[in-house]
């Protein structure tokens, strides 16, 4: 790839047609083609959020792996949930951190426990002190070709849990110990405004998402704390290959004609964590590739 291409963002990344391919949920990074990229041999840090302490769910692959990396290249130290049986990749996770001279713990948990989720806080605060930083990504989805008459509750139930219930716990159990200055950051999607109906449950939760930053960050903003939320447009994480039929033409309807790779969802965490965002809170910063939302 030339310097003009690089520059390009139509080409700096893998277009579709891809391979078609298939994994059981939830998926691992190794068997996906082309290979994600999490900015490993790109991004560089500038010192941004030094010595900070953060909560990372969903950390094992994906966006939270880019978002893991990025943050101990910026000085934090980082603790990320992953479920058990995506072990190895959160064990490359922690390697990336732990490779960026910053402390890496790779914690099992189900956030659809309100249980294992206070053990999660209670062990950030008893490895850290405070935590600065709080990023709920871990999500759920899985398609249905026939839309709401396809979804089981059992399924609905999955949903709702992961993507809400874990992010409205870790909120109120994280509080407490979120000094002034500090972010609470959630990964809500392209699919809270533009809903694909075989994704519709999935779509629901992450427009609740947004109504649930936006009113958290005025309760907060007299306490010093900033509350915004991401919403990716199309990336490649192993997300895709578990939950979706079609792969091969995955990302193709973004206007850049491309998904995103993970590496260029994590500058924008990177951003509101930071006090460069220090005017900035109840904010869904949108990074769908060009499609256009309110």
């Amino acid at each position: 790839m030339n310097d003009e291409e690089r520059r390009n963002p139509v080409e700096r990344h893998p277009r579709p047609t891809f391979p078609q391919q298939d994994q059981e949920h939830p998926g691992w990074t190794g068997p996906m083609d082309p290979p994600p990229d999490h900015g490993e041999e790109s991004y560089r840090g500038s010192g941004l959020l030094e010595d900070r302490s953060v909560v990372l769910t969903g950390g094992d692959s994906g966006i939270g792996r880019a978002v893991a990396l990025a943050y101990a290249r910026e000085g934090a130290d980082v603790l990320f949930t992953h479920l058990p049986e995506e072990a190895d990749d959160a064990r490359e996770t922690a390697r990336l951190v732990e490779d960026a001279g910053r402390k890496a713990i790779a914690v099992p948990c189900d956030v659809r426990d309100e249980e294992q989720c206070r053990k999660l806080i209670e062990r950030a605060v008893a490895e850290f002190g405070r935590i600065d930083v709080l990023v709920n990504n871990a999500a759920y989805q899985m398609a249905q070709s026939d839309g709401i008459e396809g979804i089981s509750t059992e399924q609905f139930d999955r949903v709702v849990r992961t993507n809400l219930y874990g992010m409205f716990w870790l909120c109120k159990l994280a509080l407490p110990h979120i000094p002034a200055g500090g972010s609470i950051i959630n990964s809500t999607s392209v699919q809270a405004y533009k809903p694909s109906p075989h994704l519709l449950d999935y779509a629901m939760t992450k427009g609740a998402i947004v109504t649930f930053t936006q009113g958290l960050a005025q309760m907060l903003a007299p306490r010093g704390i900033r509350v915004n939320a991401v919403a990716p447009g199309p990336v490649w994480t192993p997300l895709i290959p578990a939950t979706l039929p079609d792969t091969e033409e995955f990302g193709k309807q973004a206007p850049l004609g491309r998904p995103a790779q993970p590496a260029e969802m994590a500058p924008a965490y990177v951003f509101l964590a930071s006090d460069r965002a220090s005017y900035i809170t109840a904010e869904i910063l949108n990074a769908t590739g060009g499609t256009p939302l309110p």
